[in-house]
């Protein structure tokens, strides 16, 4: 075996994982870790990366066994490498995001709890993840820019201000009710759900469904919104 003169940081993996639903908005998964350091503070799911596997698999099978938690995709936003960020040993953190429907958790393996939490009430974290939040807060604002969302995140049928309510949880914003109508529709991404008869109250809002078409090809092209 080829030896090394230098010597080895270990390598983590955290996971960031936004969930949204019509009814509190923006939430994001947190464990309450169950062993030192920072026991019984909250924090990432998370853990150290086996030698045997690659990062993805890493994340994905601590997510699984900490939370109970399975998202069909997450991806890479940064690397953390302060010297100091763990006081165990030298430890780099790959960590991942994903934007999904919330749905049951449950703590497990190191983690003594696990929850969602709502956006304007995460506690206080463990190791340096509140900085890690911050990041991750700015990439998913800086995505939602070039990506169409919520077509996994709304139900089959909705509102266009359930769309609104969508779109201002990410973002922390607020925007006028007929702007935001007018830029979501001219994209094409919407289709009526169905028609309005004449005597339809104009208190009942009309809902709608994503083109489907239109979404993917929207996915693969690339585009840019701006609000």
């Amino acid at each position: 075996m080829f030896k090394y003169d230098y010597p080895h940081p270990a390598v983590t993996t955290d996971c960031v994982i936004f969930g949204y639903d019509t009814r509190e908005g923006l939430s994001v998964l947190l464990i309450e870790r169950g062993i030192e350091p920072f026991r019984g503070c909250w924090a990432f799911p998370g853990g150290f990366m086996r030698i045997d596997e690659d990062a993805d698999t890493g994340a994905l099978r601590e997510l699984k066994e900490e939370t109970g938690f399975e998202p069909l995709y997450i991806e890479q936003f940064g690397a953390f490498t302060d010297v100091d960020r763990d006081p165990r040993e030298r430890v780099i953190t790959i960590a991942y995001l994903a934007l999904v429907k919330k749905g049951p958790v449950a703590g497990g393996d190191d983690a003594s709890k696990a929850r969602w939490f709502p956006l304007n009430a995460v506690p206080a974290l463990a190791f340096d993840h509140d900085r890690i939040l911050r990041v991750a807060i700015s990439r998913l604002r800086e995505q939602i820019h070039f990506r169409p969302i919520g077509f996994d995140l709304l139900p089959p049928v909705f509102t266009m201000p359930q769309l609104q309510s969508l779109y201002e949880s990410i973002l922390g914003t607020h925007f006028d009710r007929r702007n935001f109508a007018a830029k979501m529709l001219h994209l094409g991404l919407l289709e009526a759900d169905k028609e309005r008869s004449e005597n339809t109250p104009r208190r009942v809002p009309t809902t709608y469904r994503f083109n489907k078409d239109r979404y993917e090809e929207m996915k693969s092209g690339g585009f840019r919104i701006e609000f």
